[in-house]
């Protein structure tokens, strides 16, 4: 686990070389980038260490504003896609402040200092980092403007500062008593105090408590404000067309259609992320605008651009999968595994999982407000500090010049996190073309639905193949391994940090752990021409998915029951232990063992770590359908989890159940992205399955192991130990072993 000292020593060089690849999958977003060495990070400018109280991340100007009536806003480091961390780090930083929760409000940063990840240095939402970086931070920030709120008043009343005390938003002593916003401005004019006490957690009264999101009400009544919802006077609307292939050029273009129709302002070439180019419409609206684009006419130049067709992809992966690959640069994936074909028990097996969309129920949009000596950018962003440089360039401007208002996206899943600042530069460069067409003005660009599964960034189309030897007591001889997977960092700003020797430490991520087998790994990195990205969980999306399906058949063929035998390899295991805890409380909470099924219906077991937090299964499933046909019916999900010290739990209830049902979609038939010839073959919810509210389980309980501990994060870890757990279940029922996603039946 990386610490500010430890990344400190990453940054200057000093520790770059000793790496883990645990350690590189702690600094991450979504588990997928080390971005302390991106230009504007304090620490990889070389800065000195400054004195506690003096950092701009511990100013509490910069953070909490008071009202005189009290109304406390504090704001948030990071950009909330509906995890809840809008609500969680202002729950942390009003339990040591002693506010009114009632009074509390929330909003967000930008791309200043002052809302970088205190421990990375850089601006971040990614890698369920939130809470887990930010909970020192925000308990530090509380007590420090209450310490300087108790100075200011006891200055006004002439007393000892040891005299007041402050609690809900007030402060009293000496007979006086008076609510925090007679003091705030003043408050705030003193000296940021070093050090401060923070309280005994056995004193905390909303740390720990499921508590309500603050934009809870606004959300379930449609008034919340999206990243698509800015308006500005004078704002235009463009959409853009791209090429059916990625990379594609404009050959011809006759925009004389489109530009009869009723709204459109301006039918702009346009360069798109990697090198491609496009034909924007702008328009008055987004209806005009899209009526426009549909009415273009243009002529694409596909010269020496590479088709992808799934089809191909897919034997291609599979026979790499069967040769050897680039070592995993990590020991105990160097085992000599020599001896699993002797084993008197083998099983050899092939996994395909493929490329997927995001699918946020926001599609993307981002406002430009280009002027000759600013710019003003309003979208959802996860990288703040990263995009304004990249946009800075784009738009011919100095970093300084740029401001990124921040707003709360409506899902996100690693979508809205590009380090090439890929669809926020596209609007840029739609805003840049519109300035020099003599049009200058605010432009939302907005990308449908359709566009962004057609034209989108993807999680990688991934095989793996395992060769596994072991005795009838499910002792493992042997595990050989290969994975095949488009790296995610290769060719990016990133790949001189994460990718190593040759290998995506996102690829591997989940491998093994918490089971110590003899494995031997390798990857192979094919250069494919669709762009990827990290997506929720990232490699735990499919390394989970195959070591808990093979523990599972491995327990089956040895006729073990799997709790049992999973318990049983993680004796001595001392990392296992917090897998044990939360394998035993779903187990405990599900009846388990202990209650009979009803016919047709069967358990399925999973559990996995992703992000330093564990979520494991119990899960109950049925089928429907015959033959070919058959679906699978999730009845009932029990979860454990360990995520150390629960912030809010009502919060992580909530990521569980939504990352559980993410999850089942990636089951469900024709979830999924192919390419033929080059061309995108899905284009809507209609044909890429998504779960409907049938779909759901009539029981879906989640339950937290109770811990101290420093909290770890939760956005992501509750999506990879699903779909094995149901895959299980389905073994079990059927006898047949789901080696694809989305599940196929013989």
């Amino acid at each position: 686990m990386l610490n500010p000292q430890r990344m400190d020593q990453l940054v200057s060089g000093r520790a770059a070389a000793t790496l883990s690849r645990r350690s590189f999958v702690t600094a991450t977003v979504g588990g997928a980038v080390g971005l302390a060495l991106l230009p504007g990070s304090a620490l990889a400018q070389g800065a000195p260490a400054a004195k506690p109280g003096s950092k701009p991340t511990e100013q509490p100007l910069a953070f909490v504003s008071i009202a005189k009536d009290g109304t406390t806003t504090i704001l948030c480091n990071r950009m909330d896609m509906g995890q809840g961390i809008e609500t969680g780090l202002a729950m942390i930083c009003a339990e040591e402040l002693n506010t009114d929760w009632a009074q509390v409000r929330t909003g967000f940063g930008d791309q200043k200092a002052e809302y970088v990840d205190p421990l990375f240095g850089i601006h971040l939402t990614g890698g369920s980092n939130s809470i887990k970086n930010s909970y020192q931070q925000y308990r530090e920030l509380g007590a420090r403007t209450q310490a300087m709120l108790l100075a200011a008043a006891a200055q006004a009343w002439g007393v000892p500062v040891a005299s007041l005390k402050a609690d809900k938003g007030v402060i009293s002593g000496g007979g006086k008593s008076a609510g925090y916003g007679e003091f705030f401005e003043a408050a705030m004019k003193l000296p940021v105090p070093e050090a401060v006490t923070l309280k005994d957690p056995k004193n905390f009264r909303l740390i720990g408590q499921p508590t309500t999101l603050k934009v809870a009400q606004a959300k379930s009544t449609g008034t919340q404000a999206y990243g698509m919802d800015i308006d500005l006077p004078g704002l235009v609307v463009a959409v853009v067309q791209r090429p059916p292939v990625f990379n594609g050029k404009v050959a011809k273009l006759n925009a004389a259609e489109a530009l009869k129709v009723k709204g459109v302002k301006a039918v702009l070439p346009v360069t798109l992320d990697r090198g491609g180019q496009g034909v924007a419409v702008v328009a008055t609206g987004y209806w005009a605008a899209k009526k426009g684009r549909d009415a273009l006419k243009v002529d694409w130049d596909l010269t020496g651009v590479a088709k992808p067709d799934t089809a191909k992809l897919t034997a291609e992966f599979l026979a790499l999968a069967r040769t050897p690959g680039t070592p995993a640069p990590k020991p105990e994936f160097q085992a000599d595994v020599s001896g699993w074909s002797k084993a008197p028990k083998k099983i050899v097996a092939d996994f395909v999982f493929p490329y997927l969309n995001h699918a946020q129920m926001e599609p993307l949009a981002c406002t430009v407000d280009l002027k000759a000596d600013r710019c003003d950018f309003y979208y959802a962003s996860q990288m703040p500090g990263i995009d304004a440089m990249n946009l800075a360039k784009a738009v011919g401007l100095k970093p300084e010049q740029v401001q990124i208002h921040v707003q709360m996206a409506g899902g996100g899943f690693g979508r809205r996190a590009t380090p090439a600042t890929e669809w926020p530069r596209e609007a840029a460069a739609v805003a840049v073309a519109l300035a020099q067409a003599g049009q200058r003005g605010p432009v939302k660009v907005i990308w449908s639905r359709e566009d962004d599964m057609k034209s989108g960034y993807y999680r990688p189309m991934t095989v793996h193949r395992a060769e596994i030897g072991f005795d009838a007591s499910g002792k493992i001889a042997g595990w050989q391994h290969r994975i095949v997977s488009q790296s995610i960092l290769k060719g990016s700003p990133l790949e001189g940090f994460g990718y190593q020797k040759g290998v995506d430490g996102t690829t591997t991520e989940g491998m093994r752990e918490p089971y110590e087998f003899p494995m031997n790994l390798s990857v192979h990195h094919p250069d494919v021409n669709v762009p990827v990205l990290w997506w929720r969980s990232v490699g735990s999306t499919h390394t989970a998915y195959v070591m808990e399906t093979l523990v599972d058949e491995i327990a089956f063929s040895t006729k073990q029951d799997p709790v049992a035998y999973r318990f049983k390899l993680m004796e001595g295991n001392a990392k296992a232990e917090r897998h044990r805890q939360a394998l035993q409380l779903a187990v405990d909470k599900s009846g388990y063992g202990k209650r009979k099924l009803k016919a047709g219906q069967a358990w399925g077991v999973a559990v996995h770590e992703s992000f330093e937090s564990v979520v494991a299964y119990v899960v109950v499933a049925s089928l429907k359908g015959k033959g070919k046909d058959r679906q699978p019916v999730l009845e009932e999900v029990h979860a454990g989890v360990h995520c150390n010290l629960a912030v809010n739990p009502r919060a992580i209830e909530t990521q569980v159940q939504g990352a559980a049902i993410m999850a089942l979609a990636t089951t469900l038939p024709t979830h999924r992205i192919t390419f033929k010839d080059g061309v995108v073959e899905q284009s809507n919810f209609y044909d890429v399955a998504m779960p409907r509210m049938p779909d759901a389980p009539k029981v879906m309980a989640v339950h937290i192991v109770p811990s101290g501990d420093a909290p770890k994060g939760m956005g992501e870890p509750g999506l990879p130990a699903l779909a094995p757990a149901l895959a299980n279940a389905v073994a079990r029922l059927t006898g047949q072993r789901q080696r694809e996603l989305p599940f196929r039946f013989a």
